[in-house]
C-alpha cells in the first residue's frame, strides 16, 4: 500500500483506496512528471491539506471544486482558496459577494479559507493536482476515483452533512450522496462565466440553518 501523509481519520477511512492499483499508478504518474521537470501544484505537502485541516468526524459542510488553480502560488490544497497575499480569483470574489448579500456581513476579501476548513468545511477539489499553466491536466490520472470515494465515505460514515454542489460538474456527484442522511444544495458555478446565476442561491444561510436544526454549531463564514 502507498504510504500517504494524511490526517489519521482519513488515512484509516480511505486505507482501501490507498491500496488499490489506480492509486499506485496515480502516484507513479506524479513522480514521473516531477522527474521530467514538470512543475505540479499544489506543493506536495499541501495536496491533502483539505483533509489535514478537517478530520472526517468534524465534517459539517462539503464545498466541491473541480481542479486546483494552475497559476504560480495559487493552489494550496483547498478548493477555491488561495494563500494570503495572493489576489482572490474571480470565482472566490463572487462567493464573497454572495455571502455578503446572503448574511448581511462584510467580507475582508482575505482569500485564505483555512478558517472555514478548521470549522468543519471540507474544501474538496475533485482533482487534487495540476501541471503549472495547464488546467485540468491531471483530470485523467485517477484523482476522480479517489475523491468519489471520499464523497461516498462521508455519505456512509457521517450524518447531516451539507453538500454544496456548484455547477454541472459538481452536481454530477449528487448520486454519490445519500440524500436521506445528508443535505444537498445545488446552484450554478460562481465563475463569472455563469453570468451571475450563482447569486441568490443563499447556500451559506441555508447551511447554517440546517446545522442549527441538527444541533451543530453553525459556520462563521466571515473572514
Amino acid at each position: 500500500m502507498i504510504q500517504v501523509k494524511i490526517e489519521e481519520s482519513w488515512r484509516d477511512a480511505l486505507a482501501e483506496e490507498f491500496a488499490k492499483p489506480y492509486f499506485a499508478a496515480l502516484v507513479q504518474k506524479l513522480h514521473e512528471e516531477k522527474a521530467a521537470g514538470c512543475r505540479i501544484y499544489p506543493p506536495g505537502g499541501q495536496i491533502f491539506r483539505a483533509f489535514d485541516l478537517c478530520p472526517l468526524p468534524d465534517v459539517k459542510v462539503v464545498i466541491l471544486g473541480q481542479d486546483p488553480y494552475h497559476g504560480y502560488g495559487q493552489a494550496m490544497g483547498l478548493s477555491f482558496s488561495v494563500p494570503d497575499g495572493v489576489p482572490a480569483p474571480p470565482s472566490l470574489k463572487n462567493i464573497f459577494k454572495e455571502i455578503e448579500d446572503d448574511l448581511g456581513i462584510r467580507m475582508s476579501g482575505k482569500p485564505n479559507l483555512e478558517n472555514w476548513a478548521r470549522q468543519g468545511v471540507l474544501l474538496l477539489n475533485a482533482v487534487l493536482t495540476v501541471r503549472a499553466g495547464e488546467p485540468t491536466s491531471h483530470a485523467g490520472i485517477g484523482w476522480q476515483s479517489f475523491t468519489d470515494a471520499v464523497i461516498r465515505c462521508i455519505s456512509d460514515r457521517c450524518n447531516g452533512v451539507v453538500f454544496m454542489l456548484w455547477g454541472n460538474y459538481a452536481r454530477s456527484k449528487a448520486p454519490l450522496i445519500d440524500s436521506s442522511r445528508h443535505f444537498v444544495l445545488q446552484a450554478a458555478h460562481p465563475s463569472p462565466l455563469a453570468r451571475g446565476a450563482f447569486f441568490g442561491c443563499r447556500h451559506f444561510s441555508q447551511a447554517n440553518a440546517i446545522l442549527r436544526s441538527e444541533g451543530r454549531e453553525p459556520i462563521d463564514w466571515q473572514l
